[in-house]
């Protein structure tokens, strides 16, 4: 019998939290749901941050996921924005550490390389190519749903791959930091 596995994946915001979740059963994953958390009408920051932890903890208890994949802050010019969301992942993080689920951050350039081939795709191309592959009959209005299923389909298609690190100056190297890998 194939094993199942269900991931979660995370786009988070401080307003709005995007969220997928898939069933994978051998190589095949299935769509089991998309949805995103509003939380631009509280003004609060603390509060926000109350509900992403809240929420995250529902879909857990609810889904009883096996991993979580999480979408990890962009780089940009604003260090307040870019602190708010680092706390907003934080968060979302922290509720899937408190029931052990083991957590795969990726780049937003990663999420869509892996769904599109394309590092710089827009929200559209990747919602566009999740409804194809997924076979999902209507796009939400936000794309930060999509967003957070396209971490979870990025992680499906990144398990099980080795990694072979960085740095590599060629197969010596290789071979000298990875000696219990190769046979002689």
């Amino acid at each position: 019998m194939e094993q199942e596995k269900i991931i979660l994946g995370i786009d988070p915001g401080t307003t709005i939290m995007g969220f997928g979740l898939i069933q994978v059963t051998g190589k095949q994953m299935k769509f089991l749901q998309l949805n995103e958390l509003k939380l631009s009408k509280y003004d609060d920051h603390y509060v926000r941050l109350k509900l992403i932890f809240e929420r995250t903890i529902e879909l857990i208890d609810s889904f009883h996921p096996d991993e979580i994949a999480i979408e990890a802050p962009f780089f940009g010019k604003n260090v307040q924005s870019m602190l708010k969301l680092g706390r907003a992942q934080g968060v979302a993080m922290a509720a899937g550490l408190s029931r052990e689920i083991p957590i795969t951050e990726y780049s937003p350039k990663k999420i869509k390389m892996a769904i599109t081939g394309n590092g710089n795709a827009s929200k559209h191309q990747v919602a566009k190519m999740l409804q194809s592959t997924l076979g999902l009959k209507e796009l939400p209005k936000n794309l930060d749903s999509t967003d957070g299923l396209a971490a979870a389909v990025c992680h499906f298609y990144n398990s099980g791959r080795v990694s072979v690190g960085e740095g590599y100056s060629g197969w010596e190297a290789f071979v000298k930091q990875n000696e219990k890998r190769v046979s002689k």
